[in-house]
C-alpha cells in the first residue's frame, strides 16, 4: 500500500528549502552501508539495513549515514511515494546508487506532487538505475549545481512514464526544473541558475514513454544567465562529455533530446518514435502554434548525434530530424534514419551565424510535409558540410544562406511537385560537387551533377536496406572521396566513394534505368513542374 507520507529528504543533506543546514553527516571510511526498502513486506519497525529486514516506507529509514558507497535499495514489485532532495557526493570508484532488489516488475517511486521524483543538487558520483519513475503531475530527475560542479552522474536502465503528456500551446518552461518542463531529465535549465556545469554525465538504456519531453541537457550561457543576449555577452560554460546511449522515447508530446550549452556531448544508438506530436496543425489565422523537433542542438560545441532512429514528428512549426540552433559550432549529424518526419532539416542560426557544422551519411525517407533548409535568416552556416545523405521523397529543399559550405555526394529526390532552391551567388565560396538529382530539375549551382535514376537495390521504401545500390547503378565509384568517416550509414568500412550514403561496392540486383524517351518525358515534367511553383510564389 503507498504510503500517506510524503517524503521531503531522503538521501539528504538539505531540507524543503535548499540551502538550509544538512540533516546527515558524511561518514569518512570505505565500509558501504546498504538500506533496503519493501512496501509490500517490509516493516518500519525494521532497521532497513539487511535484505531481511527492509523497511517499509521512506519515512521508515532511520540514523541514515550517507558516504561513498551507500545504497538504498527498493524491492523490485513495490511502489513508493518520492518527492527527494539529495546533496551528497560518491566518489569515482565508490559512488552513491538508488536502485532496486529482488524479482518482479521494476521498483516505482513516484509524487503525485507538482515536483520531481528526484533532485539530485550539487551531488557527484550518484548512480540511478533499474527503477520505474512517474510523476503524472510533475517530472522525473532534476539535476543542477548551485555550490559546486558536477561529476559522474549515471542514470541508466531507468523506466519514465506518465509525466504530464497532454497537448500544450507554448513551449514548455525549460527554466525551472523537471517538473516545470514536464520532462524526464532536466539538467540544470536555460537559464541556468549558476555557473556550475554538470560533467561527464552518463544517461543509458533507458525508455521515455508517455512523456511530454525527455533529457534537457543545458549548460550556462553567461554571467546575467540571459540567453536572449547580443553575440558580445556571450560567455557559456559548457557542459562536458554527457553521453546519451542506447535510449528508446516514443509517444510524447514533445522533445526526447536537447543538447544546450555542451561541450563534446554524444547522442547515440537512441530511437526517438511518434515524438512531438503536439502542434500538428497551423491556427485559424495560419500560424504556427509553437516549435518542437526531436533531437536538436542549441549553442553547443563539438558534439555530435549519431545512429538515431528519429521519426513520425507531427509539430508543424519544426518537426525536423536536423536542427542547429542558437549559436552551435562545429557540430555533427551522421548515420541518422530519419523518416515519416514533418521536414529532414531546418537550422535556426542568430547572431554571426554558425560555424563548421556537419551534416552526413544520414538517410531521410518521406519527410516531406513541409520546407526543409540549411539555414534560416541570413546569418547563416558558415563552412558547413553537406555530404553522402540520401534523401529521398522529401518536400522542396532549401540550399540557402550558406556560405563556404560544401555540399557533395548527395541524392536529393523530391516528392512529386516539390523544387530545390538555392542561391545563386559565387561570392559566397560555396561547392556543389557530384551529387544526384532525381524527379527535380538539376540546379543551376550544380550544373555537373547526375540527373538519373540512382539504382536503389529495393523498392520497399521501409526498409533501409532498399538504399544500397545496385552493383550497376550509375553512382558507385562516381563520388569524391570525403575524410572524416571510415563507415557508411550501415556500419560497413568505405570502399567506393559513391553518391549517398551507401558506400559499398554494389548489390547484385538489376540496374533499371530510363531510356531516352522516358527521360525526356521526365525532364519537361520537371521543367513545368519548376515553372509552375515560381508563378506560385510570385502571385501568391
Amino acid at each position: 500500500m503507498r504510503t500517506a507520507k510524503k517524503l521531503l529528504c531522503i538521501l539528504v543533506a538539505v531540507s524543503v528549502v535548499f540551502g538550509s543546514v544538512g540533516l546527515f553527516a558524511y561518514a569518512q571510511d570505505s565500509e558501504k552501508n546498504y538500506y533496503y526498502i519493501d512496501s509490500v513486506s517490509g516493516d518500519d519497525s525494521n532497521s532497513g539495513t539487511d535484505i531481511d529486514s527492509p523497511v517499509k516506507t521512506l519515512g521508515g529509514l532511520k540514523n541514515l549515514e550517507i558516504k561513498p558507497g551507500t545504497h538504498f535499495l527498493f524491492k523490485n514489485g513495490g511502489e513508493y511515494e518520492c518527492a527527494a532532495t539529495l546533496t551528497c557526493n560518491g566518489t569515482k570508484d565508490n559512488p552513491i546508487v538508488i536502485s532496486s532488489y529482488g524479482d518482479g516488475k521494476k521498483a516505482v517511486l513516484r509524487t503525485d506532487e507538482r515536483k520531481e521524483v528526484l533532485r539530485l543538487f550539487d551531488c557527484s558520483y550518484i548512480t540511478v538505475s533499474n527503477l520505474h519513475i512517474k510523476a503524472p503531475n510533475g517530472g522525473g530527475i532534476w539535476v543542477d549545481t548551485y555550490n559546486q560542479t558536477s561529476e559522474g552522474i549515471v542514470i541508466e536502465n531507468v523506466l519514465f512514464e506518465d509525466m504530464q503528456n497532454y497537448q500544450v500551446h507554448s513551449r514548455d518552461d525549460f527554466s525551472n526544473g523537471a517538473a516545470a518542463a514536464r520532462a524526464a531529465v532536466m539538467v540544470k535549465g536555460l537559464p541556468a541558475k549558476s555557473r556550475y556545469a554538470v560533467n561527464n554525465m552518463t544517461i543509458r538504456n533507458c525508455e521515455v514513454y508517455n512523456c511530454a519531453n525527455g533529457f534537457m541537457l543545458w549548460g550556462s550561457w553567461n554571467d546575467e544567465q540571459a540567453p536572449w543576449c547580443e553575440e558580445e555577452d556571450i560567455d557559456p560554460i559548457y557542459n562536458k562529455g554527457m553521453l546519451v546511449e542506447g535510449c528508446y522515447f516514443h509517444e510524447m508530446d514533445a522533445e526526447a533530446v536537447v543538447v544546450g550549452i555542451c561541450d563534446g556531448a554524444l547522442v547515440t544508438h537512441c530511437r526517438s518514435i511518434n515524438c512531438c506530436q503536439g502542434g500538428a496543425e497551423l491556427l485559424e489565422n495560419g500560424e504556427v502554434d509553437y516549435f518542437t523537433a526531436a533531437m536538436w542542438f542549441w549553442g553547443s560545441v563539438n558534439s555530435t548525434i549519431q545512429y538515431c532512429e528519429i521519426a513520425g514528428q507531427k509539430n508543424i512549426g519544426d518537426g525536423m530530424a536536423v536542427d542547429f540552433d542558437s549559436y552551435t559550432h562545429n557540430c555533427t549529424y551522421q548515420y541518422i534514419y530519419s523518416h515519416d518526419n514533418v521536414r529532414f532539416m531546418c537550422n535556426c542560426p542568430n547572431h554571426s551565424g554558425h560555424h563548421g557544422n556537419t551534416v552526413r551519411y544520414c538517410l531521410s525517407v518521406n519527410d516531406n510535409k513541409a520546407r526543409s533548409t540549411t539555414a534560416v535568416g541570413a546569418q547563416g552556416e558558415h563552412d558547413f558540410s553537406f555530404y553522402n545523405n540520401t534523401i529521398v521523397n522529401c518536400g522542396e529543399f532549401q540550399f540557402k544562406n550558406l556560405f563556404n559550405s560544401y555540399i557533395v555526394n548527395n541524392i536529393i529526390i523530391p516528392v512529386d511537385g516539390a523544387t530545390f532552391a538555392y542561391d545563386i551567388d559565387a561570392s559566397r565560396g560555396n561547392v556543389f560537387e557530384n551529387n544526384c538529382y532525381y524527379n527535380v530539375m538539376t540546379p543551376l549551382v550544380d550544373l555537373g551533377a547526375m540527373n538519373t535514376v540512382p539504382g536503389f537495390a529495393g523498392t520497399d521504401y521501409s526498409d533501409v536496406n532498399s538504399f544500397m545500390l545496385s552493383k550497376d547503378s550509375p553512382l558507385i565509384g562516381a563520388g569524391s572521396a570525403v575524410g572524416g568517416v571510415d563507415k557508411d550509414f550501415y556500419e560497413n568500412p568505405i570502399e567506393s566513394n559513391n553518391i549517398g550514403c551507401y558506400s559499398g561496392t554494389g548489390v547484385d540486383t538489376e540496374y533499371k534505368g530510363e531510356n531516352i524517351f522516358q527521360k525526356i518525358i521526365r525532364m519537361i515534367r520537371n521543367i513545368f513542374e519548376t515553372l509552375w511553383h515560381e508563378i506560385y510564389v510570385i502571385f501568391d
